[in-house]
């Protein structure tokens, strides 16, 4: 093809081209007012002041979308502004279920009275073969004995769901399988208030046997006396029968989502209210400290750690070859598991022995009792507030490793007890010079003349 001529398709989109010349390849180019008009109506359209551009369904377009975006392909027949080159095409586009499609499960087809042509030959439904049966293998077949047909399966149907659909966790959820749920509660609550207006009647009656002024004992027939003046939500008040109906949730709990209001924090699950991980973890505060550590605290607690050493012993021992199970025989994987610690503290033992044995050093690991490390005797002994020991014996002093109160060429106190000038001294001769003669008061006289 001559390069001086245009494409077929370009002559075809083209509606002008019988009035413009013949030998006109290219477009006509814009002068410098065309650019300029164009840009301030793009920069207006941006700004909202302009109209935008419609398509040929009549929607706008939005004017931040780029510009190669935007444009048309050369080879795309269209008329004026679209984008249709950048949507999919309508009969790609792949439906998606709608919310209220779900998957019906729990149900079962009609059960057949005889056998039907391709039917399951085992359990005689016709949903599935032989091959596919989920039912226990019959010495005899439906199809032979005629007797306990299996109903037919329920189909489940093949539903596009989406990102959502995936992910929703009431799918299929009926209100109506609430409703045992909400009339058995009913059930129990009418039952504990017949009950409670019988106990109010039978105490209404001895009050009226009883002397006038008695007050009750109990603290709640306190509550239910002043149940009248209670407005609270919710809490409900029946004033002529006095009964008081509260909520199941102590009020007074502080929410799990309330305990750490940082994102970062440990999740929440609103539909089975669990909190997993520990709220408080980046206070720096021991689960011990805490009123409230996480779900999984509560799963470390008490012997859980026990069984989940056994379980771990008895998974290394069968692997050793020990023929242990954890569940089935609980009380035979115990005893064994008993029997092996004792082996390894007993070996333990006589190394550590041995050990003793060849180099010595018994002494060094010999402990005080508790009462005699810590300082605890039953000597008695009394202190006056200023406390010196009024009875009973002066506790000696605790004395370190170091020399202390030894007295050297006739001091009567230690290097260091004066200090005079930056420099340090004995006290009783006032002598800088350490290892020094004592002096006694003569040297004091010096230094102070």
């Amino acid at each position: 093809m001559n390069q001086s001529t245009p494409a077929v398709s370009a002559i075809i989109k083209r509606k002008d081209f019988q009035e413009e010349e013949v030998n006109e390849v290219e477009p006509k180019k814009k002068t410098r007012d065309e650019w300029r008009k164009a840009k301030e109506l793009e920069e207006a359209r941006k700004a909202g002041t302009a109209p935008a551009l419609v398509d040929e369904e009549g929607k706008d377009i939005n004017p931040h979308i780029p510009q190669y975006i935007s444009s048309t392909p050369w080879y795309f027949e269209a008329d004026g502004p679209t984008l249709k080159h950048q949507r999919q095409p309508e009969e790609k586009v792949k439906e998606i279920a709608q919310i209220s499609d779900h998957f019906i499960r729990g149900q079962k087809g009609a059960t057949a009275t005889r056998y039907r042509r391709g039917a399951c030959e085992n359990c005689g439904a016709v949903t599935h073969k032989k091959k596919d049966c989920l039912e226990r293998p019959r010495k005899i077949g439906a199809k032979y004995s005629g007797e306990d047909f299996a109903a037919d399966e329920h189909i489940l149907p093949n539903l596009s769901l989406g990102f959502d659909g995936k992910r929703d966790r009431w799918n299929g959820f009926e209100p109506e399988m609430y409703k045992s749920v909400i009339e058995e509660h009913q059930k129990v609550e009418e039952a504990k208030r017949v009950i409670k207006e019988e106990k109010l009647k039978q105490d209404l009656l001895n009050e009226e046997t009883a002397k006038e002024g008695v007050e009750s004992d109990s603290d709640e027939d306190e509550d239910e006396k002043y149940a009248d003046h209670i407005d609270m939500p919710g809490t409900k008040v029946d004033s002529k029968q006095r009964i008081t109906v509260r909520n199941l949730r102590i009020r007074e709990d502080t929410a799990k989502y309330l305990r750490n209001l940082d994102l970062d924090s440990a999740y929440y699950d609103p539909k089975t209210r669990a909190m997993r991980e520990n709220p408080y973890k980046t206070t720096g505060k021991s689960a011990d400290e805490l009123q409230y550590a996480g779900d999984n605290f509560v799963r470390f607690t008490g012997d859980t750690t026990e069984v989940s050493k056994t379980q771990l012993f008895a998974w290394q021992a069968v692997d050793r070859g020990l023929d242990i199970h954890l569940q089935a025989e609980p009380t035979k994987t115990e005893l064994v598991k008993k029997q092996i610690d004792s082996k390894k503290e007993n070996v333990k033992e006589q190394f550590r022995q041995s050990i003793i044995d060849k180099y010595g050093g018994k002494e060094h690991l010999q402990t005080l009792e508790p009462q005699l490390m810590f300082g605890q005797t039953d000597i008695y002994m009394e202190y006056s507030r200023q406390g010196q020991v009024i009875k009973g014996c002066i506790k000696a002093k605790v004395s370190s490793i170091y020399e202390e109160d030894v007295f050297t060429n006739n001091h009567t106190t230690v290097w260091g007890s004066y200090w005079h000038q930056n420099q340090w001294g004995y006290k009783c001769c006032h002598s800088f010079i350490k290892n020094s003669y004592c002096t006694g008061n003569n040297n004091k006289i010096k230094h102070f003349l």
